[in-house]
């Protein structure tokens, strides 16, 4: 479930991260075809940016520029959001400059709470916000003097899919928008992968997170919540096992300046409930005309949530299966993404 793992953020008590770190741990490899995480391209330029969004936050963002932008010219540009629980050095900044090197000017930014971005306290789950910092990029790439501020895409991958939705249907700014991996984080905490989790449990989650705001406006300890297991054992699900291998090993483990490695990927207790106000896929037909792509796996545990948004989405649209691809397979494994059909996508809906 984007960086939050297979638990969707259900029951998880107050020594959940100790406990998480105690167990004992199983062997797992992070050697995996293609994965390519870290890629560093030469045929790009990278830029530290920043820039406010509408709640005066300051957003990070990596700014990928090809060497050979004609940069007396208006050009096309992609916003790329990293997966739920990450930071754009996990993923996006991957996307970016893939996209980079097909041509477009890219942006991979670290959404508000995470990474270098700013928000107070740090893993707060805040969906409004998150989508508001898509609609701030495109204000911060609509006003550079190189990017034509009528041809700017939006790419989320994981959980950023949803927020991207979110975000595009009430900023039209953003003429076209492709997902990878999506998870519409809203369903995923309501009702578990393939709706699992019930009425009952959904309210035991309601209740912990309101008695821990009691704890905390006292001053007790912030507790946090679900996340990418830290240790292996002979219990671990396949779907533990597939984030374990992507975010606590080398293959993907990135954290960020002054963040903790015990708290990557792990929101706040009393925040994560905020999902289940969050409702992404309501009124999504309101994207059209600007096109739609669905990009998943064929065996991805999230694929569920790619079919539902296409099923509700408004012409024009389309959804890819990704042959032999998991969910994480598609955060960085070079040799299943589609990067061709992410770049022939933008292309045909950002040309003049």
């Amino acid at each position: 479930m984007s960086a939050i793992g297979a638990t969707a953020a259900f029951a998880i008590d107050k020594t959940y991260i100790s406990r998480q770190i105690s167990q004992t741990p199983v062997q797992q490899s992070a050697v995996v075809e293609g994965a390519e995480n870290f890629y560093k391209s030469n045929q790009v330029t990278m830029q530290r940016v920043t820039f406010k969004n509408q709640y005066n936050m300051q957003v990070v963002g990596n700014l990928f520029i090809p060497k050979a932008l004609n940069s007396n010219a208006k050009n096309p540009a992609i916003i790329v959001g990293h997966p739920m629980g990450a930071v754009k050095e996990q993923s996006s900044n991957l996307y970016a400059q893939k996209l980079a090197e097909r041509g477009f000017i890219t942006l991979s930014l670290d959404l508000s709470f995470w990474g270098e971005s700013e928000g107070q306290p740090r893993n707060v789950v805040a969906p409004d916000i998150y989508a508001e910092d898509f609609s701030a990029a495109v204000d911060f790439l609509g006003t550079r003097p190189f990017v034509d501020r009528n041809r700017i895409g939006a790419l989320g991958i994981c959980g950023s899919g949803s927020f991207v939705i979110s975000a595009a249907k009430i900023d039209r700014r953003m003429k076209a928008i492709a997902t990878v991996s999506m998870y519409d984080m809203g369903a995923a905490n309501r009702n578990g992968l393939r709706r699992s989790t019930t009425l009952e449990q959904r309210k035991e989650v309601i209740a912990q997170a309101a008695e821990q705001r009691y704890a905390e406006f006292t001053g007790g300890e912030t507790q946090y919540t679900s996340g990418t297991v830290h240790q292996l054992n002979e219990n671990s699900t396949p779907i533990e096992r597939e984030f374990y291998d992507f975010y606590r090993t080398p293959r993907g483990e990135y954290t960020p300046k002054g963040s903790s490695p015990q708290l990557t990927t792990h929101p706040t207790l009393t925040s994560n409930v905020k999902f289940l106000n969050f409702y992404p896929f309501n009124d999504i037909e309101m994207i059209s005309p600007r096109p739609m792509l669905f990009i998943t796996g064929d065996s991805a545990h999230s694929r569920e949530f790619s079919e539902d948004a296409y099923s509700r989405a408004a012409e024009p649209k389309e959804l890819y299966i990704v042959p032999n691809a998991g969910h994480v397979d598609l955060y960085d494994r070079v040799n299943l993404i589609p990067f061709d059909k992410l770049a022939s996508f933008f292309n045909q809906h950002l040309s003049r």
